[in-house]
């Protein structure tokens, strides 16, 4: 990994590629978004403040574990701009997901748990899936095509 020397401030997008990890039109698009800012050269080059390296480095582990962007944005919003954030600044900014991140957990744990029954059941049905519809209460009575036949019968009155 490319080092660069403590009396460089600014980082090109090359740098900040080759540093970070993520390909220069990941960071244009990261820019896009409002994730990471620039200041344009005289020439109308992007220049990057070096803590910008953290925070492509927090935006790409909360894209890995299914952070939206959105999310993010807001997330950094809250960071300083004027120092490097701290350890505390990402701790506080990290914990507001632990919830988010302990339900995806569960979600996975009982794809990996029902995964097989799922793919033997056949009922080629979403609404009616154990997994992408966890609290189906009718599915307990039936399961797959022969519940869905009997919620598109007519009312008879």
């Amino acid at each position: 990994m490319p080092q660069i020397p403590e009396k460089i401030h600014e980082l090109t997008v090359g740098q900040l590629s080759a540093r970070s990890g993520a390909a220069v039109s990941a960071l244009h698009f990261y820019e896009s978004k409002g994730l990471i800012t620039s200041r344009r050269t005289s020439g109308n080059q992007r220049r990057y403040s070096r803590d910008t390296l953290r925070r492509v480095a927090f935006v790409r582990a909360a894209q890995r574990v299914g952070i939206p962007l959105a999310t993010i944005r807001e997330a950094l919003a809250e960071l300083p701009e004027e120092r490097t954030p701290t350890r505390a600044d990402w701790a506080r900014l990290s914990e507001k997901w632990r919830s988010e991140l302990d339900e995806r957990i569960r979600q996975l744990n009982r794809l990996r748990d029902h995964l097989t029954d799922c793919i033997g059941c056949g009922c080629l049905s979403l609404e009616n899936c154990v997994l992408s519809n966890p609290d189906d209460i009718s599915g307990e009575r039936l399961t797959g095509s022969r519940l869905l036949a009997e919620e598109r019968r007519p009312l008879r009155g």
